[in-house]
């Protein structure tokens, strides 16, 4: 249902089934609402269609022509659940009792999800913790606590987390299925990515309790990089001479540091002075900590963690009238925002060719721009 509701197509779910080999079964989608949530729900009805063992869902995926990485993912879940079957009741993995999951329903569910993502060119699947549910269930076994014993096998074998029912529901009953734990186990990571979100759906469960909305959130987008965690390093200074606090700064860039800077400040009493500041990655803490108390007369230094975005870069050398250049090209989403010339490289060709280091600086910008197409860097 919540792949339906980021734009699966019907038709596609329908041709998983026909691929199957599985006759009389009838895939419908209905708009609906569940507290609040407005999704999609999706029915499977199977008009019966027999008893089956794993081996015999796994033997369906297998024969069943569908893309080779939607076969493997289907049998890796469908195995999944004859081993929290067998662990939960007894029995063989692919010849466990299944009573509720032998219905078609269950292959239909794991192969259409498996081929849906592909469809959708999902590449890697997260998920957030599990909920348990609570209360007792009504199973083939009999009354059993929720979550179901094949449920809770699958949570124990995989190391999934968990968390309480929402809104600390006390008998929300079944809030995952084993199948829902088997497709979520085998196909996720348990954490949450940086990303960008190009489509958000719900796919919205039978039951309408009062207690949460029974709604699977699904999001759609692209990983983005993560902040990078580093260090910066603070202290005031205003008994120190501005070589000092330059000579330290420039052992702390020789050090590592990411940058290294010095802020005016107006200290007690009216006394002029400095905020010495550097950016560290953690490791070089306790290290760029005993040089700023070494090389400055501070007696204590700040520390805090703080998160950095940072564009791609990457170092190429453009060919200029006065020769090649390497410059520092700038990426923002994957596409080039700027190209700055190095310095050093620009500095010596001007000496070298009699020129000023602006002509340098301004030729290979221009080549740059040139070369990796994007606007005109002086604009």
């Amino acid at each position: 249902g919540a792949l339906a509701d980021c734009g699966l197509p019907l038709g596609s779910m329908r041709a998983v089934v026909s691929a199957l080999g599985l006759g009389g079964v009838e895939l419908s989608a209905v708009r609906g609402v569940r507290q609040g949530v407005s999704g999609t729900h999706l029915s499977v009805r199977t008009g019966g269609g027999g008893h089956h063992s794993i081996a015999d869902f796994v033997g369906m995926v297998e024969s069943s022509g569908l893309p080779a990485p939607v076969i493997a993912g289907s049998r890796s879940v469908l195995r999944a659940i004859g081993d929290a079957e067998a662990e939960a009741h007894g029995g063989g993995s692919e010849g466990a009792h299944l009573d509720e999951l032998g219905s078609v329903d269950t292959v239909v569910d794991v192969a259409c999800a498996v081929a849906g993502l592909a469809e959708l060119g999902v590449e890697r699947v997260y998920s957030s913790a599990i909920p348990t549910g609570s209360g007792v269930i009504v199973t083939g076994h009999g009354a059993m606590p929720a979550p179901a014993p094949a449920t809770l096998a699958l949570l124990v074998r995989s190391g999934a987390p968990t968390a309480p029912p929402p809104g600390g529901a006390g008998d929300a009953g079944e809030i995952v299925t084993p199948t829902g734990a088997a497709i979520l186990t085998t196909l996720a990571e348990f954490r949450q990515p940086h990303m960008s979100i190009d489509a958000a759906g719900f796919g919205l469960g039978t039951r309408d309790p009062a207690g949460y909305p029974n709604a699977l959130g699904l999001w759609i987008g692209r990983e983005t990089a993560p902040p990078r965690r580093l260090t910066m390093l603070e202290t005031n200074v205003d008994d120190d001479t501005p070589e000092v606090l330059a000579h330290a700064l420039e052992r702390l860039l020789a050090l590592g540091a990411r940058d290294a800077w010095l802020t005016p400040a107006s200290m007690k009493k009216g006394r002029a002075g400095w905020v010495l500041s550097a950016l560290v990655d953690p490791g070089l803490e306790q290290r760029a900590a005993e040089l700023v108390l070494r090389e400055t007369s501070t007696l204590g230094v700040r520390v805090s963690g703080v998160d950095r975005h940072e564009a791609a870069r990457e170092q190429v050398v453009v060919s200029t009238e006065l020769g090649p250049v390497p410059v520092k090209v700038k990426r923002v989403g994957g596409r080039v925002e700027d190209a700055a010339p190095e310095y050093e490289a620009a500095r010596r060709i001007a000496l070298e060719r009699r020129v000023p280091l602006r002509a340098v600086m301004e030729a290979a910008r221009r080549a740059a721009a040139d070369a990796l197409g994007y606007g005109d860097p002086r604009g």
